[in-house]
């Protein structure tokens, strides 16, 4: 083999080299910029959290995706979109309407009202505190867990970081129009996004949960809209009015599953 020859050999290992180099560096970042990018999205949700739990009132409107995976390992998606209306500390009004559910919860600051519009039937539960009291009434003892709840609680950070393991600031993204910080964070059980609104508002402009104890990693995602705080939320008395003559039923006969029957759960992988 001639000497120009194993030149060209040595310096396309070199290319080869430098390249995978560079490849890997883009990939996983060094250590300094790992640290700087967990700081600036700690950061960055702080502010949100802090400018959420100063907001006396919100209202804003939302759609959501569940993700299922079937058996033979078909991904599917089940949409729905709805209304929240929240006054601190203690009122908060929530609609939903999917395929297969319409439903409606109110929550005065002493008594959850869950109203199964299709139906027309409703249940209530004495629940009195705050909407972080019932948040957590509802998924430990009535074990009915609300996705995106965290959103409405008044520490959004502790609630979201938590179990985080891992952070990840990726810049910039657009949701709606608007421009947002888009950051990515694991935990043990599930990887989550959530992008923010970039300026002086800065809320949740999308969220999404994906599974890591599910095959196929199924994930929920809610996407927020017609963000209003303040005087520029419309009035509600937060009670509940029986002007359908609605049929009372216990709290844990009421379907107002986003899932619905059609639909078996399965087990974890």
């Amino acid at each position: 083999m001639s000497k120009k020859h194993t030149a060209k050999i040595e310096q396309d290992h070199c290319t080869i080299l430098f390249a995978g180099t560079l490849a890997l560096s883009v990939v996983l970042g060094t250590p300094l910029e790992a640290r700087a990018d967990e700081a600036s999205a700690k950061a960055l949700v702080k502010a949100m959290s802090d400018y959420m739990s100063a907001q006396s009132a919100i209202s804003f409107s939302f759609d959501t995706d569940l993700e299922i995976v079937t058996k033979d390992k078909q991904k599917l998606a089940l949409a729905s979109s709805g209304t929240v209306t929240l006054s601190r500390p203690d009122k908060v009004h929530v609609t939903r309407r999917g395929g297969f559910a319409d439903v409606e919860a109110i929550f005065d600051g002493k008594t959850l009202s869950l109203i199964g519009r299709n139906a027309n039937v409703y249940g209530q539960v004495d629940v009195p505190g705050s909407i972080d009291h019932l948040i957590d009434e509802l998924r430990d003892k009535y074990h009915r867990p609300v996705p995106g709840a965290d959103m409405l609680q008044s520490n959004v950070y502790d609630e979201l970081m938590s179990q985080v393991i891992d952070t990840k600031d990726l810049g910039s993204g657009v949701i709606g129009g608007v421009e947002c910080d888009h950051l990515a964070f694991r935990t043990s059980e599930v990887d989550w996004q959530i992008w923010i609104a970039q300026g002086a508002r800065p809320y949740p402009c999308q969220y999404v949960i994906t599974s890591k104890l599910v095959d196929d990693g199924p994930q929920y995602s809610m996407q927020i809209r017609d963000w209003k705080t303040g005087n520029e939320v419309a009035s509600d008395d937060f009670s509940f009015k029986n002007s359908t003559n609605a049929t009372k039923m216990k709290l844990s006969d009421l379907d107002t599953d986003e899932l619905p029957k059609i639909f078996r759960v399965g087990g974890p992988k």
